[in-house]
């Protein structure tokens, strides 16, 4: 492609960027995470029991950790934890009506995030990625619609895609926002409809090349897999490898202009019916019938197309499906072991609403086992580190040097090669506790360039020691964490690596 006006803009900007995150300090007016909604003067209130309560729990679970204030705001929402808590996930389940000027104001910076797959082809595919996953990392960090950056980072890595792969280069971006973004609390047909039509999922998994031209191809089944096995039923959902075939032929003939064909409509998605499996299928004991021979070209592409959807209603709101989302939604937000109990009122709520996101949380936030089952969740690496500039209220501009705790830690957003995603149980990431640790001590020795935490505002938020503990550990600590901590001389590090802080 034509080196453009815009790719030599945009070098210049990466080139700019790079020197200016290698200076030793970043000027405090370039730092753009500091939070700009008021939360009024500290000390702010902090929890008091000596577990953690409704409250707590719920920040550490719908969000991606408290920051000075935020326990006190929520607490004040009811006059007892219970209003306070349903206050709170009725607030987060309608992010949007909720201002959030800091994440807003932090992502204008980042152009690419807002542009049409075709427009994201003038990108150097270097800018695209460090955009898309600094904009992640900064709506994590600043944004006031917490379940809703939680819910998008849980289908994210439910319709996971590696952007190193062909055209994915450019196309995730869009990707990212159009699928992922747009519907992470909404529905999950409508959710999946739009992955499956992805540009960038076309080219991930093979579904632009999924064609049957004359009756001795065969189709590429690398999409029909995953959408069974990963997307919907789930590996043990009852399909055969002849329902992964017939769902692979159903979806022959679809494909996406690429960067190899043609330098007009980059990304753009088309259907060729000449390209189409016409015969007959059989979905799960579900009969798709043949093209009539002899139907108008035009007649035989909206029959095509159609397939899709009779592929995606079969699947999209099967009880497997259910079952496969509950269980992995009670994983994320229960326990590693999901709780046989929560799972079928989750997945009963799912088939019940017909795939409302919103109403399947509410589901699992209601079963005795979510409300009771407090700080067992060791958090992921992702977690972890925006829970901490959260907790400290930390300034950063989400620099190169933040994101390489994050390659370190083997959880940078955009990172993971293969298409389940990255997991959510804690024993592969309990490797990462040395790195933890360091990252810990640099983040408040202010040794990460475009990243600025300052011990003495921190304070102010809070009356004493006690209470800065309480605020990091969502309860009261106890003896043996008061005199570790007092007694190490780097309280704040200290509590950032505990293993109090490392549970949500």
């Amino acid at each position: 492609m034509n080196f453009t006006r815009r790719r030599f803009l945009h070098a210049g900007g990466v080139t700019a960027l790079a020197a200016t995150t290698a200076c030793d300090s970043i000027p405090e007016a370039l730092l753009i995470g500091r939070r700009v909604p008021a939360r009024g003067e500290g000390p702010f209130q902090v929890p008091a029991g000596e577990s953690t309560d409704l409250v707590s729990h719920a920040l550490n679970r719908l969000t991606f950790g408290p920051r000075p204030g935020d326990y006190e705001r929520v607490r004040k929402l009811g006059a007892d934890e219970d209003a306070a808590f349903a206050a709170f996930l009725d607030e987060q389940l309608n992010p949007s009506a909720i201002n959030d000027p800091a994440a807003e104001n932090a992502l204008r910076r980042f152009e690419t995030l807002g542009e049409p797959p075709g427009e994201l082809f003038e990108y150097q595919e270097k800018l695209l990625l460090a955009e898309l996953t600094r904009g992640t990392l900064l709506r994590a960090v600043l944004s006031e619609r917490q379940l809703y950056e939680v819910m998008v980072h849980f289908w994210s890595d439910h319709f996971n895609i590696d952007p190193s792969k062909g055209d994915c280069k450019w196309l995730k971006t869009a990707d990212d926002r159009d699928v992922i973004r747009a519907h992470a609390l909404g529905r999950f047909p409508e959710m999946l409809r739009a992955s499956a039509l992805s540009p960038a999922m076309l080219w991930y998994l093979d579904g632009r090349v999924n064609r049957r031209a004359k009756s001795a191809d065969k189709p590429n089944e690398n999409y029909g897999r995953e959408l069974l096995e990963l997307h919907t039923l789930g590996v043990h959902g009852g399909y055969s490898q002849k329902d992964v075939m017939e769902v692979a032929r159903c979806l022959t003939g679809w494909t996406v202009r690429g960067t190899n064909q043609s330098k007009h409509s980059l990304g753009k998605v088309e259907f060729n019916p000449d390209q189409h499996d016409k015969d007959a299928k059989e979905v799960l004991g579900k009969i798709i019938p043949a093209i009539p021979v002899g139907v108008k070209r035009e007649e035989a592409e909206i029959l095509g197309r159609n397939e899709l959807d009779q592929v995606l209603e079969i699947v999209g709101l099967h009880p497997a499906t259910a079952k496969h989302l509950a269980t992995k939604l009670c994983r994320r937000f229960i326990a590693d072991e999901p709780p046989a109990a929560a799972v079928t009122k989750v997945a009963d709520a799912f088939l019940r609403t017909r795939g409302d996101i919103g109403s399947t949380l509410r589901a699992l936030f209601a079963t005795t086992e979510f409300r009771t089952t407090r700080a067992n969740k060791f958090k992921r690496p992702f977690h972890f580190i925006v829970s901490a500039l959260r907790a400290t209220d930390t300034a950063t501009d989400a620099p190169p040097a933040l994101m390489d705790f994050l390659v370190r830690m083997g959880h940078a957003p955009f990172h993971y090669p293969t298409p389940d995603g990255y997991p959510e149980e804690a024993t592969p990431w309990m490797g990462t506790l040395l790195w933890r640790w360091n990252f810990a001590v640099a983040l408040t020795d202010g040794k990460i360039n475009g990243v600025k935490f300052e011990n003495a505002a921190l304070r102010k938020c809070f009356r004493g020691d006690d209470e800065l503990f309480a605020h990091f550990l969502g309860r009261k600590p106890t003896a043996a964490e008061t005199d570790g901590g007092q007694a190490s001389g780097a309280l704040v590090p200290l509590l950032l690596a505990s293993p109090g802080f490392q549970k949500c």
